[in-house]
């Protein structure tokens, strides 16, 4: 049996997809579905059970002998809810009692953190955990510190020599995009949003620059295909001897001037892009460059190469976006 929370979520489907399509059975998803449609992101699997996070540890401590792992997606992932009590009881005080469960019954854990945990940048993207380094991430919201908080947390357990999980893994995902995104609203991936005005011929608007180094639409950021993710989380399940935390990006980032356009390029178009002023509330907040630096998972013997930007947004658009079920 293996758990996965937020399986009905973005990232957290997807796993529950290709774990289903490489023939696992037994799969049980811990999420709130409430009265939206995110249930839609699992209506295609066959699951053991769907489980509230209210129940979750009563769940676990019934089904002791057959769980094999847990994979942790669940979060308040918005970086722009600002309660943070709501976003610290989820991300940080769910995940730690997850973490000692796991740790007192011998199953493995994997778990979600975020670039949002480097803050500007200003330290670097080094997915050093080392309990120094961490101490001079300085996150920008409230999301991204509660991913940063439980990540020092675990670096403090490991250097103590605390019991811990036979398999730990914390996965620095970076812009994160593929299907079943969708439920997410204004928080979907710039391609989700671009796509309605390419389809439509219409003018995209991205964000004009204010810092003088970098042009309208040249901020840059880590965009990462979904499939990639899901692969990094399998090769860690296949492979339990390998624990730390390790950045989750393509190690290069890219424009979302160039985002944009390969969405228009994807549907046979030509780019379509107007500029607007990034809004004040979030101006001195807003990040102008992450690139994940990869070499701690690549020395820890992940070897698949990334998809390329290009090669990505046309695989969304073309067998996603574009089709009538947009479901993986």
């Amino acid at each position: 049996m293996i758990v996965i929370t937020g399986g009905a979520g973005f990232i957290g489907s997807n796993i529950v997809a290709a774990l289903e399509e490489r023939g696992e059975t037994d799969l049980v998803v811990c999420d709130r579905l409430r009265s939206g449609e995110k249930w839609r992101n699992i209506s295609k699997r066959e699951l053991t059970d769907i489980v509230h996070p209210e129940q979750i540890f009563e769940f676990l401590s019934s089904n002791r002998e057959p769980l094999k792992a847990i994979i942790h997606m669940g979060a308040v992932s918005s970086t722009t809810e600002t309660d943070v009590d709501h976003i610290t009881a989820n991300n940080f005080s769910l995940t730690l009692a997850l973490w000692s469960w796991c740790a007192a019954h011998g199953v493995r854990f994997i778990y979600a953190s975020s670039a949002a945990t480097y803050g500007n940048g200003e330290s670097g993207f080094d997915d050093d955990w080392s309990l120094e380094h961490l101490a001079k991430l300085r996150p920008m919201n409230g999301y991204g510190w509660s991913k940063h908080l439980f990540d020092r947390r675990v670096a403090r357990k490991l250097k103590e020599n605390q019991k811990h999980p036979p398999q730990w893994a914390g996965l620095k995902f970076f812009n994160v995009y593929g299907p079943n995104e969708y439920h997410k609203g204004s928080q979907q991936s710039v391609v989700a949003q671009v796509f309605p005005h390419a389809l439509a011929d219409a003018a995209y608007p991205l964000f004009k620059s204010h810092n003088p180094d970098y042009k309208d639409g040249e901020q840059m950021r880590d965009f990462i295909w979904v499939g990639d993710v899901v692969d990094v989380v399998l090769w860690l399940y296949d492979n339990p001897k390998v624990s730390g935390i390790f950045n989750v990006g393509t190690g290069k980032a890219r424009t979302f001037k160039a985002l944009a356009e390969a969405v228009y390029r994807s549907l046979g178009k030509e780019p379509n892009i107007k500029y607007q002023d990034t809004p004040l509330a979030i101006r001195d907040k807003y990040q102008y460059f992450t690139e994940a630096k990869m070499d701690r998972l690549r020395a820890a013997g992940y070897a698949k190469e990334f998809t390329s930007l290009e090669n990505g947004v046309k695989q969304y658009v073309v067998e996603y976006l574009a089709k009538s079920d947009r479901l993986r």
